[in-house]
């Protein structure tokens, strides 16, 4: 375009820059060299792939550049301060914007969920059904903003998180709000997650539209609540209505199997997914499997899916096979191949010390004294144990 004497204008530069994110720098400097950096697309592009790439200072910058009130900029860099885990400059801009809409309600709750604070994403939410906005006009949630709310809802501990899900839930069904898929497939998460599974096939069932991570959320919550087979004849279902599994519904029904024991269905599973489904098994798969075959007792097969795996193992499948070869009286095994794994990512102190309480139940004395004296020599620190008591 620039050999052919074409000059830019302010429509050349969004695309560019969200399709060569690495050369942000240098499209900033040409688009401020062709005096179109005053465009209000160009700079908030600019801001997005700034705070996309962790540079909040760069972001800021071209915030402070926007000439007029541009509440698309201000929802931007909401998100910039939220994404780079700056909740009270966050919250300062939201305060001080002259209008806003539900774009900026939501990326407020999507930012306190983000970081964690999810009593904060469920409040601010509260905030936006009750509160006459800026304008005077209460504003109404939409499908991401009920989505972020029952996501923080799902990942808040104890009763609380139930309690105020249900709220959100009665909040959708007073208001006469569209069931769709994602917020149907959230409420089926939280019911599911909250061991609440009459609830959950209650929201499945009323479902007009569903797609597969609705089908996904609703194998994994009858997974978790005991109605493995259940899960698996919703699995069948869900092919012959034409919807292809993806990688999160295998690790639904692999659990489902781990679960119910059903170890010869899940490993036509765990075969079939490369074969016949196009799905790279990852380590989550992996994990499924060792589960599976340890929880039945086959702890020399779950020890040759670890040998055979394409890559180390991390944590979560090495303490399923250790906590089978402890149920299972296989020390020796668990010893043997731990060792080797653990040699080569020292830092998994968890798995050091349940080979040592093992070894410790058998009475082998110097061999937990070994592992405790290999902890201490790698310098890997004990996290300390602690008791909480939740108040409601």
């Amino acid at each position: 375009m620039l050999a052919n004497q074409a000059s830019p204008n302010p429509h050349t530069f969004p695309p560019l820059l969200k399709s060569t994110p690495s050369l942000v720098t240098a499209l900033h400097s040409q688009a401020l060299r062709r005096g179109i950096l005053s465009d209000p697309f160009v700079l908030t592009t600019l801001l997005v792939i700034y705070a996309t790439n962790n540079h909040l200072a760069c972001a800021q910058k071209v915030f402070e550049e926007v000439p007029l009130f541009c509440l698309v900029a201000s929802n931007a860099m909401i998100n910039a301060f939220s994404m780079n885990g700056n909740m009270e400059g966050a919250l300062s801009l939201f305060r001080s914007m002259m209008f806003r809409d539900v774009v900026s309600w939501t990326t407020m709750v999507n930012g306190f969920a983000f970081n964690g604070d999810f009593g904060a994403a469920i409040r601010f939410f509260g905030m936006m059904i009750t509160h006459k906005d800026v304008v005077g006009c209460l504003v109404k949630p939409n499908e991401a903003t009920y989505v972020s709310v029952l996501s923080s809802c799902t990942s808040l501990e104890g009763k609380a998180g139930l309690d105020f899900g249900r709220q959100v839930h009665g909040y959708i069904v007073v208001n006469g709000v569209e069931l769709g898929v994602f917020v149907g497939t959230s409420l089926i998460n939280l019911y599911g997650k909250m061991g609440c599974l009459n609830y959950a096939v209650n929201v499945f069932r009323v479902m007009v539209a569903r797609e597969v991570c609705t089908w996904n959320a609703m194998i994994s919550s009858l997974a978790s609540n005991g109605k493995e087979k259940e899960a698996l004849d919703l699995f069948e279902k869900m092919k012959l209505q034409g919807l292809k599994p993806n990688s999160i519904t295998f690790v639904a029904v692999l659990t489902a199997c781990a679960r119910g024991r059903f170890v010869r269905e899940g490993l036509q599973l765990f075969g079939s997914m490369s074969r016949e489904f196009q799905v790279v098994p990852v380590m989550e798969h992996y994990g499924c499997v060792v589960d599976l075959l340890g929880r039945a007792g086959h702890i020399q097969e779950a020890a040759e899916i670890i040998r055979n795996m394409p890559f180390q193992p991390n944590e979560s499948v090495l303490g399923a096979f250790l906590g089978a070869c402890r149920i299972h009286g296989a020390i020796e095994l668990g010893e043997e191949l731990a060792k080797k794994m653990l040699k080569l990512q020292t830092q998994h102190c968890g798995q050091y010390l349940l080979l040592s309480s093992m070894n410790a139940e058998k009475e082998r004395w110097d061999h937990a004294a070994d592992l405790r004296k290999e902890i201490m020599e790698a310098g890997i620190q004990k996290i300390p144990a602690y008791s909480m008591v939740h108040l409601t």
